[in-house]
């Protein structure tokens, strides 16, 4: 057991359409400010942001992600914004391009997955393209891992100097075709990090109906947190609560019955060595 206070990261949109029986997805950027500001309250220290045209494509609007960073920053002092690299329908550039808005992170894969009916591209001139605008601004990116390679990649990125130390790194388990929501992977993954990049300190997002357990082993294991509609986006029985806000204050529950309590946006920043607001 740990006594190191856990960031929960709430990722509150993502780049699926939001559906009918999905109403709380925010997509506006007020709703996506209103919603980091409730989840900020019941625990969250780190928002994860796609931005939205509409209910059906993710948007390439810079302005949008230029609004929803300032909105954040004004109603949630200190929390940590991650500008998300990913999304369907995004070319390369509109991927990079809000990155040089200097969020406090954004999101970096080092490798292509397949996802149930697309595929994730991440080829690897991108990948390090993307890293060398991550150096250049400054922004600390969060290494997403979607299988075991792209864990050994990031190692080698930071060995041969594209990728600054410490490294952060969030283990994405529960998709179809990528990363099974199982425990046993889950350590073996957490300790090769240790034994490859000792300094570096991780995250687990299970997807779906692997989100609460994943909460159980990430604490166990000593790591941290991320919940929040993207992850788990369809409401029903499968689901875990009906907004942003109560996805944190299920993922803090966990937190209060493994001993463990959920980080301040200032300790979650000396965690993630980020510079103080």
């Amino acid at each position: 057991m740990t006594d190191t206070p856990v960031i929960i990261a709430v990722a509150i949109t993502g780049s699926v359409p939001r559906k009918a029986d999905t109403p709380a997805v925010p997509v506006t950027p007020a709703e996506q400010v209103e919603s980091t500001h409730e989840a900020f309250e019941a625990g969250a220290s780190l928002v994860h942001v796609h931005v939205r045209d509409d209910d059906e494509a993710p948007s390439s609007d810079v302005d949008r992600f230029v609004r929803v960073l300032e909105g954040v920053r004004r109603h949630c002092p200190g929390m940590i914004v991650q500008f998300s690299t990913g999304g369907r329908g995004r070319d390369y550039e509109d991927r990079i391009a809000p990155l040089r808005l200097k969020p406090d992170m954004g999101s970096l894969a080092t490798g292509s997955v397949n996802f149930p009916t697309s595929i994730y591209p991440n080829p690897p001139d991108f990948v390090e393209r993307l890293a060398a605008v991550f150096a250049e601004t400054t922004v600390k990116p969060e290494i997403e891992v979607f299988d075991l390679s792209m864990l050994y990649t990031a190692v080698r990125m930071a060995e041969d100097g594209l990728l600054a130390r410490p490294l952060h790194v969030q283990f994405v388990m529960g998709i179809r075709n990528a990363l099974p929501a199982r425990r046993e992977a889950l350590e073996f993954m957490v300790a090769e990090l240790r034994r490859l990049a000792p300094d570096a300190t991780w995250t687990a997002a299970g997807i779906g109906r692997a989100q609460r357990p994943l909460h159980d082993w990430a604490l166990d294991l000593g790591g941290h947190l991320r919940t929040g509609l993207e992850d788990n986006i369809r409401l029903g029985r499968d689901s875990l609560a009906d907004s942003n806000a109560a996805l944190v204050r299920v993922a803090v529950e966990a937190c209060t019955a493994r001993g463990r309590r959920p980080a301040t946006a200032a300790e979650a920043r000396r965690l993630l060595t980020l510079p103080p607001t």
